[in-house]
């Protein structure tokens, strides 16, 4: 790429490329109707340039034969050079288009083209205006329609071979146009150069340009309908470049690399995503681990994947979820403003080295989860907005069409070729990076034409909703696509709102995500400990009443990168208590009560070393923390205890979203603020015990599920974790006292600001 850029050319990528030179120009007093075709394609302006230009049966002369045309505007001669080494000149016709008339020949015709310049030099290349259009009808309707699962194999730049010759295949939407031409080193980054042919009322372009190789810099110059020029990267773009530069890259067909994950893969589409565990840890790879001896420089994807994957496995968490990777402008949007959405970021490497990356994970053992931001888009002016210079992936009304948080543009769901786009997007992750599942952000602001407007900065739907009906039929169009491709791959909704039936069914009325981010849990859970624990007692509703709603919806619990930003400080500063050792044993009492209760787990970077300040996404994470103060070490090792207990748990995790899998011991002993509650699997059963004052309780009665012994599994205030190691029972035998509506019941001591796991003898 840096040799690219030395040779760049004489104007810059993003200029548009200046009209024809006044002495090409043809003179309109002599023009013809067979001349007219040829000065709009001089000038930039024709729509199908293989229509003129290229190998043309005819006759001449009453002879047959092949009229052949090439154009440069800024050439001085052409020779035609046809296969088997007759060459011939090709006069000069108007403008800057050259032809010669080859009597006697007949189509397929192979030939180059030699062009000559005013300084002496010459270029010889085969051309591409005699090669067939590279995209079927069949493809044209399926994107129409909106329903081309394979889209990005069809749009883009494709390194192919057709007719013998290599090259690379060029097709891009743009219905509004009145020109398209490809950008390049290989055309001087001249719009004349190039010109495409429109593929009619499909609204794509195509263009197969031999010779252009894998790693080539290139762009899209689009004449609009109102005439002025654009120069945007390309929608489909599988690399681009970094800041500041902003062309696309042509890319190796992804089968150039191999994979090594057949074993995750042969299994991954017959797993159910429900049923399993799922401890996701959430990692901004910019931040996750940096260079600080050399210049504090990013980690590529093949340096972060070994040491992330060993890491998270040593935890024992079974998926990372990425914000996303998709490549973003501005790497303060942590991702979240996508130019590329088909390109991961080229700030840690290639695509190659991205499936890498995932390919590492996959054989630990450990699945691969992105964040995708189908909401909303920048304004970045390269990239998609009124990309053909019309509202053309956005609205055109500002109602609909711009985001006033964010103050970025809306896609508009209405449109087929738009949901298409989207929704070959969110399949090309999952099938060429292997990636196991989706997390969609904002779904609520797709969801509600009000979503942060005010009256009179909205527009009701057809029935006079507030409901956003064409995102609706978007979301479950992606999700029913999504279930039939890849049936053992999570849709995960980021969702904030009360909306029903976000798990659900479509068929059933529902969005059809296989689970929902709860906010509300995230919420009520954060603000309750933050609290004194002596004002705890009137507060213990908040973390019960999530249990009243959670087999609404099949949920994850998230503690994530949302919340330890933007001055909210980190995890460990926002628990209560008036010294340290209090904050760190409510951290692993929330830990343990999050992984003990119903629902996914996902926890940001970080967690596991409690730092006192909030992420900075500038630098590494404190990985000293974990060497140079034995505390953070105890609790990242309580971190991990808690993941392998759940899976030596079957019951923490395989009824998550049935209610047969929990019931409460006791939600009322408001006085003690002490919770208690069961988890179940079948015939296996787990107790869970919160302390959640600093308060020791000794002799603490619980009703039990079965007779006989339990033995305690964990106990946050153990020494081990930097606890207390106030005494416990490591095993204690249920006696034949009925309490809270059990037969039996055991006697506790429950050590201060603690959480206890306690479960038959016989299967602990």
């Amino acid at each position: 790429m840096d040799d690219q850029k030395k040779r760049r050319r004489k104007r810059q990528p993003d200029e548009p490329s200046s009209a024809a030179p006044a002495e090409n120009r043809p003179d309109s007093r002599s023009q013809s109707a067979e001349d007219e075709p040829i000065d709009r394609l001089s000038r930039g302006e024709h729509h199908d340039p293989h229509s003129i230009l290229g190998a043309h049966p005819t006759t001449q002369t009453g002879e047959r034969g092949v009229l052949i045309r090439a154009m440069h505007p800024q050439a001085t001669r052409v020779d035609l050079l046809l296969d088997g080494g007759d060459t011939r000149e090709m006069p000069r016709v108007r403008g800057g288009v050259f032809a010669v008339f080859v009597p006697g020949a007949e189509l397929p015709l192979r030939y180059r083209v030699r062009l000559h310049f005013a300084d002496g030099k010459s270029w010889e290349r085969d051309e591409p205006y005699r090669f067939a259009p590279t995209l079927g009808e069949m493809d044209l309707h399926l994107f129409n329609e909106g329903t081309h699962r394979r889209l990005w194999e069809k749009l883009g730049a494709h390194p192919t071979t057709m007719d013998g010759v290599a090259g690379v295949a060029f097709a891009v939407w743009a219905p509004t146009a009145r020109r398209v031409s490809v950008l390049g080193d290989f055309s001087q980054w001249d719009g004349r150069v190039f010109p495409m042919r429109s593929l009619g009322a499909s609204g794509v372009w195509e263009i197969f340009l031999p010779e252009v190789q894998p790693g080539t810099l290139y762009k899209y110059e689009i004449l609009a309908r109102d005439g002025a020029i654009r120069v945007k990267t390309d929608p489909f773009a599988f690399k681009m470049e970094q800041s500041p530069g902003t062309a696309s890259i042509v890319e190796p067909p992804a089968a150039s690399y191999k994979w090594n994950d057949a074993e995750w893969m042969s299994t991954r589409d017959t797993r159910d995503p429900h049923r399993e565990p799922m401890l996701a840890y959430e990692v901004h790879l910019g931040s996750w681990a940096r260079v600080p001896e050399e210049g504090n420089r990013f980690l590529s994807y093949r340096e972060i994947a070994p040491r992330l994957a060993e890491h998270v496995k040593t935890l024992g968490f079974t998926h990372v979820e990425l914000m996303p990777v998709m490549e973003h402008p501005f790497y303060g949007s942590w991702g979240y403003q996508v130019s590329g959405y088909f390109a991961p970021t080229s700030r840690h490497g290639s695509p190659a080295d991205f499936r890498y990356f995932v390919d590492i994970l996959h054989q630990h053992g450990i699945g691969v989860i992105l964040d995708w931001v189908p909401a909303h888009f920048p304004k970045d002016d390269f990239a998609l907005r009124r990309f053909d210079g019309s509202a053309l992936y956005e609205h055109e009304d500002p109602r609909l069409g711009e985001h006033p948080d964010w103050g970025t543009l809306i896609f508009n769901y209405g449109r087929p070729e738009v949901r298409n786009f989207l929704v070959a997007n969110a399949l090309f992750w999952l099938e060429e990076f292997h990636a196991d599942g989706l997390r969609v952000d904002a779904v609520a602001s797709m969801l509600y034409l009000d979503y942060s407007r005010k009256p009179g900065q909205w527009m009701r739907n057809r029935y006079g909703g507030r409901e956003n009906l064409e995102a609706i039929d978007f979301v479950r169009q992606l999700n029913e696509s999504i279930r039939h491709e890849y049936p053992g791959c999570s849709m995960i909704a980021e969702e904030s709102t009360a909306w029903p039936g976000v798990t659900n069914d479509p068929t059933h009325g529902g969005l059809g995500f296989a689970f929902k981010w709860n906010m509300g849990w995230m919420h009520d859970t954060l603000h309750y400990f933050s609290l004194d624990p002596v004002h705890r007692r009137w507060h213990q509703d908040q973390l019960t009443f999530a249990m009243i709603y959670e087999y609404t919806e099949r949920f994850v619990m998230p503690l994530s990168h949302d919340e330890v930003v933007h001055g909210k400080g980190s995890l460990l500063s926002k628990m209560a208590g008036g010294d340290e050792w209090q904050k760190f044993a409510n951290l692993r009492t929330l830990l343990g009560y999050m992984f003990t209760r119903p629902g996914k787990k996902l926890v940001f970077m970080g967690t596991e070393l409690a730092p006192w300040s909030e992420w900075n996404h500038e630098v590494s994470l404190d990985w000293n923390l974990l060497r140079d103060d034995p505390r953070r070490a105890q609790h990242c090792a309580f971190l991990a205890r808690l993941s392998q207990l759940c899976h030596e748990r079957s019951e923490l995790w395989r009824r998550d979203a049935e209610w047969e899998g929990f019931s409460w011991i006791s939600a009322d002993d408001r006085e003690n603020s002490v919770l208690s509650y069961v988890r179940r699997d079948g015939e296996s059963h787990s107790i869970v015990v919160l302390n959640l004052t600093p308060v020791p309780r000794e002799h603490y009665r619980l009703g039990a599920p079965l007779a006989g012994a339990y033995r305690e599994l964990l106990n946050s205030d153990s020494a081990d974790w930097g606890g207390s190691g106030h005494p416990t029972l490591a095993r204690v035998t249920a006696e034949p006292a009925p309490f809270h509506g059990f037969p039996q019941s055991i006697e506790l001591t429950l050590p201060p600001l603690a959480v206890l796991v306690l479960a038959p003898e016989r299967s602990a």
